[in-house]
């Protein structure tokens, strides 16, 4: 009877929603960001870094890139330490599907030392292994 009641208790409870790849992110849209990381957010379920670039005109921008969860970034040896605040990267991945927000999904982050960090860009819908980014960030539609 306990058991019962607990299941329906759970079962009441709201899940979280986990998009694919596909249904937040466009494959058709690559993007590579070149700046210094302003904020790192190791929450669930997926891991964020704040990275600010500079356009060609000088106005700055921060976007908003996605990585994987922290416990799959922590298994590929990715920490939060790993993404100083003021470090310069290059972030290679792809546009939000919401042309409104400077928002990606992380595939790789490059250092100016050359170290490359996966930051676990995948799922359905996601662009193949081999493809390449641009460095053609397209600004969001206002």
């Amino acid at each position: 009877m306990t058991r019962t009641i607990l299941a329906i208790l759970l079962g009441c409870l709201p899940l979280a929603a986990h998009h694919a790849f596909g249904g937040e992110f466009d494959a058709n849209r690559p993007v590579l960001l070149r700046g210094k990381v302003v904020k790192v957010e190791w929450v669930n379920p997926h891991a964020w870094i704040h990275v600010e670039i500079t356009k060609s005109n000088g106005a700055k921008e921060v976007w908003m890139v996605e990585g994987g969860s922290p416990n799959s970034l922590l298994r590929k040896g990715v920490t939060k330490a790993s993404l100083p605040e003021g470090t310069e990267v290059v972030v290679d991945g792809y546009q939000s599907r919401d042309h409104t927000v400077l928002r990606a999904n992380g595939r790789n982050v490059t250092f100016t030392d050359g170290r490359k960090l996966f930051l676990g860009s995948s799922g359905p819908g996601e662009p193949p292994k081999d493809a390449v980014p641009t460095d053609q960030a397209k600004p969001p539609s206002r």
